[in-house]
């Protein structure tokens, strides 16, 4: 089991993303199996420092929808980053992780610190 403190810090938000996705799996040690949720912990400092390149501020959306015709919810990157900049890179490390019963076990092993 390892401990692993990542600094966001100027860190462009993708590349960021995956490297937790991949130390998260456990994919680094040399018993990774992909049936197991791996023994890694993240901590990542200074969420809200992470960077966008180009206008991925203004341009990238998030949506979500409850079902009934209509509710369509669109934000984007800039208005959900000043609200939470922890849910926007954890968001971004779900996308990259596999879509299977161990994500969420996964996604437990990840914190952020202030």
């Amino acid at each position: 089991m390892a401990d692993y403190t990542i600094d966001a810090k100027d860190e462009s938000l993708g590349r960021l993303a995956s490297r937790v996705a991949y130390l998260l799996q456990g994919k680094d040690s040399a018993d990774y199996e992909p049936r197991k949720a791996g023994e890694n912990k993240v901590v990542i400092k200074n969420a809200s420092l992470v960077k966008l390149t180009g206008k991925k501020a203004q341009q990238k959306m998030y949506y979500r929808h409850i079902g009934r015709p209509g509710h369509l919810k669109k934000t984007t990157y800039k208005n959900a980053f000043n609200k939470n900049p922890e849910w926007v890179i954890r968001h971004a490390i779900e996308g990259m992780l596999p879509k299977n019963r161990l994500r969420s076990e996964r996604l437990k092993m990840l914190t952020f610190e202030k």
